[in-house]
């Protein structure tokens, strides 16, 4: 999972460092580059808030299982703890 959220994040950036790049090089007015950089940076917030969210989310639900599992974990064992008791006390 942390190697395809460091990749997203990875190729998001770029794309960003891309656009900007290709807006900074073509030949236009200074007022209309700054316009479609400011166009384009607000997008690219949009863009980014948005795919933060589904991450958050998909961490948040990752958690949740992580936990339910240390939880089932944990019974697992006390459980096996006490049937070992049990076993002790029988001999």
């Amino acid at each position: 999972m942390a190697k395809k959220g460091k990749f997203a994040v990875g190729a998001i950036l770029g794309a960003v460092v891309g656009v900007f790049a290709g807006i900074l090089t073509a030949p236009k007015s200074g007022k209309d580059t700054r316009e479609q950089l400011r166009t384009k940076a607000q997008k690219a917030k949009v863009d980014v808030t948005k795919k933060a969210k589904v991450v958050a989310d998909k961490a948040g639900e990752v958690a949740e299982g992580v936990k339910a599992e240390a939880v089932d974990l944990k019974k697992r064992a006390e459980n096996a703890v006490e049937g070992a008791k049990q076993g002790f006390k029988k001999k």
